[in-house]
């Protein structure tokens, strides 16, 4: 019996990409800084850089088909370059995105870097949506695809609001906000739920986890190398 092919999880979180690979047919080992107990596949837990790098050096990184990457985005999301760098919250963030390419790049493995909406230095080869899978939640999430290509989907016109409060005005919706909390913002269950994700009820691995959903599966035209 032919084994799956293996995906590298790094910036793993508690496993919302990484089920979408499973979803979608793959095999997944996740790698975070966090202990994960939660995590539903094999888990290393460990600077993500510094693992993939042992990996590389030892040969062992030949055992994958693909790498996913989603490096803390503080540094360039929407939220800490908007509304938190305007009222002086939060601190100085480490921009991890050029490295975790470096490395990405010298892997040989094609791969994938994640990214919120932001400001993030990737390219946006692809740009995904939960309403494209059906989700509570629209958390849109870009990637820069290296080494492989797919066709990029139809973004879906969107059903209405997120629920909750946005420059002092309070909207009802379809969608759920899963970040932080207060202003009309999700509950665990609710996050649970609308997400598909009913592995962890830790609230700061639910609103972390972009989706369900990976941007290779078995519906999507890609060209990316096997195992």
């Amino acid at each position: 019996m032919t084994s799956p092919p293996r995906v590298l999880d790094l910036f793993s979180c508690a496993g919302g990409a990484a089920m979408g690979y499973h979803q979608a047919g793959f095999a997944v080992d996740g790698c975070d800084i966090v202990d994960r107990p939660r995590y539903p596949f094999a888990y290393h837990q460990g600077d993500a850089l510094e693992y993939l790098a042992h990996l590389i050096s030892t040969g062992a990184i030949e055992r994958y088909a693909l790498a996913h990457a989603s490096p803390p985005c503080q540094a360039g999301c929407g939220l800490t370059v908007g509304t938190n760098q305007s009222q002086g919250w939060g601190g100085v963030h480490t921009d991890l995105v050029a490295p975790t390419r470096e490395l990405l790049d010298a892997s040989g493995l094609p791969y994938v870097i994640e990214q919120p909406n932001g400001r993030a230095a990737i390219r946006k080869d692809l740009t995904l949506c939960g309403e494209m899978f059906g989700l509570g939640v629209l958390r849109h999430r870009n990637f820069e695809l290296g080494g492989w290509a797919t066709a990029k989907p139809t973004h879906p016109r969107h059903r209405g609001y997120v629920r909750g409060h946005r420059h002092g005005v309070r909207r009802d919706g379809p969608y759920l906000a899963a970040y932080g909390k207060g202003g009309g913002k999700a509950s665990v269950p609710e996050m649970q739920h609308a997400m598909g994700i009913t592995w962890t009820d830790v609230h700061t691995e639910l609103d972390a986890p972009p989706r369900s959903a990976s941007p290779v599966g078995p519906s999507s035209s890609t060209r990316l190398p096997g195992p």
